[in-house]
């Protein structure tokens, strides 16, 4: 339980002491914590069986063996987050194979079936892009000492599944036809990873992670580092995205109605619907995707098939 006044952990963090135990945080530290931390933790576990699906379309044994090593670290990531959260009172076991699919807290993207290795490594390069923003952010400024140490290693890793992604999608452009590949997995997902940092900073509720230093960028901001390196990639390759710099505005703005409808089944965005709201967006996104069960069932399917030989 935690032993300290929000008075005593102001004074600890202006003092730039980090946080390294429970009985050194608030409860509203505490609840923070843990909700940032089953967002990682979920995040990289549901993209092990997200990439394995993919993965099974590698072009040559050694792509494969890349992917397979991907998949190892990501199963790792998850199980220091999920340890992390133990050290907080979370029940490990209970939380990574005895929730309902739907209350796992991973980003939408994740949600959405990957089929084919285009779309795999364009995953690789948007989505994992997306992770070491976020978690690099953390890396650098967060107040919980144990991430932060913890992290050394997550962040190296996850950079090599980045340079795997866009390696890849340079290697597929200069195929014949692998540019239009390319630019199919990229009219999709691209908007899918610019929601994945979630809502605007105006409708943010909880600023707490914020507030205690637990993370140091807010979701604009980090969504704005990731434009930064996303974009041009895309304009390396020649795909067409509805982002661009803006010198008026000293920003990457996106130029299309956004956010959109997503048709979830078709992987289209019904752009010619208009803008809609951040609700809609929220409705959409705890209702899950069409992957959510499947993926989440894949990662839970050895445990309760021992439970039931037991």
């Amino acid at each position: 339980m935690p032993h300290i006044s929000e008075e005593q952990l102001k004074a600890r963090l202006e003092n730039k002491q980090l946080v390294e135990t429970e009985d050194q945080m608030t409860d509203q530290y505490k609840e923070d914590l843990i909700r940032i931390l089953t967002v990682s933790a979920d995040t990289e576990l549901i993209s092990a069986p997200a990439y394995y699906h993919a993965a099974r379309h590698a072009p040559s044994i050694n792509a494969l063996i890349s992917a397979l090593a991907i998949i190892q670290d990501e199963m790792g990531h998850a199980h220091i987050a999920y340890r992390l959260l133990e050290d907080l009172g979370v029940k490990k076991e209970e939380y990574v194979y005895k929730r309902a699919p739907a209350k796992f807290k991973h980003p939408y993207a994740f949600d959405m079936p990957l089929e084919s290795w285009e779309e795999l490594v364009v995953a690789n390069a948007f989505y994992d892009r997306a992770g070491i923003t976020l978690l690099g952010d953390i890396y650098r400024n967060t107040t919980y000492g144990p991430w932060k140490r913890a992290l050394v290693k997550v962040d190296r890793e996850e950079t090599f599944h980045l340079r795997h992604g866009e390696i890849w999608m340079r290697r597929i452009a200069q195929e014949e036809g692998g540019r239009a590949r390319l630019q199919k997995c990229v009219d999709w997902m691209f908007l899918l990873t610019v929601e994945w940092f979630g809502l605007p900073d105006d409708l943010k509720k909880h600023a707490g992670q914020l507030s205690y230093g637990i993370k140091g960028s807010s979701n604009d901001t980090l969504r704005q580092q990731w434009l930064k390196t996303a974009v041009p990639l895309c304009e390396e390759l020649k795909l067409d995205i509805p982002a661009r710099w803006d010198d008026a505005q000293q920003k990457f703005i996106i130029t299309c109605p956004f956010p959109a409808h997503f048709d979830a089944e078709n992987k289209r965005w019904k752009l010619e619907d208009g803008a809609i709201t951040w609700d809609e967006v929220m409705k959409r996104w705890r209702a899950r995707g069409p992957a959510n069960q499947y993926l989440i069932g894949r990662a839970q399917r050895g445990h309760h098939e021992m439970a039931r030989a037991a």
